[in-house]
């Protein structure tokens, strides 16, 4: 699955400059244009990065926009890069201490900002590229298209699979129902939350053998969250 960044930018020209050669990086990019519309987006979407300018059109500036992200626990550790003129040291501190992770002075290079992208997201997301990952007893092996539970093989379907990639890759954070479903099934209106239910409960039934525990844990009213140490007993 392509890593997934949101640009918080309201300039037509560096939206188009940035998504073009982002995703033709391979990256699924969003775009929000204001800071309303990016805490929106953010509530709705599961991004691994976001990209946020300093000057917003709406009076909610990139910091505030970083202060209320750091002041959210289930964003708390999305990496956020900013995006400014403002070159001044006390400017790129206020930056960091709101939150930030990197800071990028305009103008800049793609290939800069693109090569920082990487670097943070190799920092926080090390199971986006890695061919296997474990959480607790559940192994899935993106190589081999596989997935294990302390040693017994589960057979999922290729949905019930991207799911549970997911929830792999989002251990310990609770995913609500539009989250999952842009997730796995992407922007499609014939599909409603309905269908989140239904395969994360195939989901649930294939992961679970005799006295196991289920590994998935549903948060009412929020959606529902892998636990970090699934055991297989």
């Amino acid at each position: 699955m392509a890593p997934r960044l949101l640009i918080v930018e309201d300039d037509e020209a560096l939206i188009a400059l940035l998504s073009y050669n982002l995703t033709s990086q391979g990256y699924d990019c969003r775009v929000a244009r204001s800071g309303d519309e990016a805490m929106i987006s953010l509530s709705e979407d599961m991004v691994d990065l976001v990209i946020l300018d300093w000057m917003l059109p709406d009076g909610f500036s990139g910091i505030e926009v970083c202060r209320r992200i750091r002041a959210k626990s289930e964003l708390k550790g999305l990496p956020v890069i900013m995006l400014t003129a403002r070159g001044e040291e006390a400017d790129r501190i206020r930056g960091f201490t709101t939150g930030a992770d990197d800071y990028v002075v305009k103008p800049f290079s793609v290939a800069e900002l693109s090569a920082r992208v990487e670097a943070l997201l190799r920092r926080s997301s090390p199971e986006r590229i890695a061919n296997e990952i474990h959480v607790g007893a559940l192994r899935l092996d993106r190589n081999a298209h596989r997935v294990t539970r302390g040693g017994r093989e589960v057979r999922l379907g290729p949905t019930e699979y991207r799911l549970l990639e997911v929830f792999l890759e989002s251990a310990g954070r609770v995913l609500s129902r539009p989250q999952l479903l842009d997730a796995v099934w992407g922007r499609d209106g014939e599909i409603d939350e309905r269908t989140v239910d239904v395969h994360v409960g195939r989901l649930r039934k294939a992961l679970i053998r005799g006295n196991e525990t289920d590994p998935i844990r549903t948060v009412r009213g929020a959606g529902y969250v892998l636990e970090k140490d699934p055991t297989h007993a």
